[in-house]
């Protein structure tokens, strides 16, 4: 499966491979249910929850819940996130009029935070969110902080470990890594 330039996911017939003529395409279901948007002040609340809950199950494979509880404490500054989200270019995916899925970057090519619903892994919403931040910006060096489990799927997508860094949150050390494309 890939994303074309329209956005859609495409399934090619495999029986039919050996004759282009008989290709046969067809936009998965799951992309037409799926919308990608510009973020909204009344998006944050919602944001920051899935934030907490992708955190405290997705990355629970890779952290320590220690670890966990002081990355994603469950409770943000509201006020602070919206005028951050604001500030970026932030989008969200929906679904089902749920937000599924999100991410920003700034200016500079910082690729902030990028988020999927913990029940939403792997059906291509952090690539999508990824395609429409990358593409957005005019900068060429794009960057991130990447989480022990997010940094297979930046480096699928191209990144490259700069160094690996540990992140100290209330006396708890975090690792990640600075990656960049």
């Amino acid at each position: 499966m890939r994303f074309t330039e329209m956005g859609y996911r495409e399934k090619v017939n495999l029986r039919n491979l050996t004759n282009p003529v008989c290709r046969i395409r067809e936009i998965s279901s799951y992309e037409e249910k799926m919308q990608i948007r510009t973020y909204r002040t009344s998006d944050c609340e919602q944001l920051a929850k899935l934030f907490y809950q992708t955190v405290h199950s997705v990355n629970a494979k890779d952290y320590t819940k220690e670890q966990l509880d002081v990355w994603a404490t469950g409770t943000v500054d509201l006020k602070e996130w919206d005028k951050s989200f604001l500030k970026h270019l932030t989008i969200v995916a929906i679904e089902n009029n749920e937000i599924v899925g999100f991410g920003d970057i700034d200016e500079s090519g910082y690729l902030d935070r990028l988020f999927v619903h913990r029940e939403h892994q792997r059906e291509g919403i952090a690539s999508a969110i990824c395609d429409k931040l990358e593409q957005a910006v005019s900068i060429r060096k794009i960057t991130t902080h990447s989480s022990i489990t997010a940094r297979p799927f930046f480096e699928h997508r191209g990144y490259r470990v700069i160094r690996e860094q540990t992140v100290i949150r209330n006396g708890i050390a975090l690792t990640n890594f600075i990656m960049e494309k």
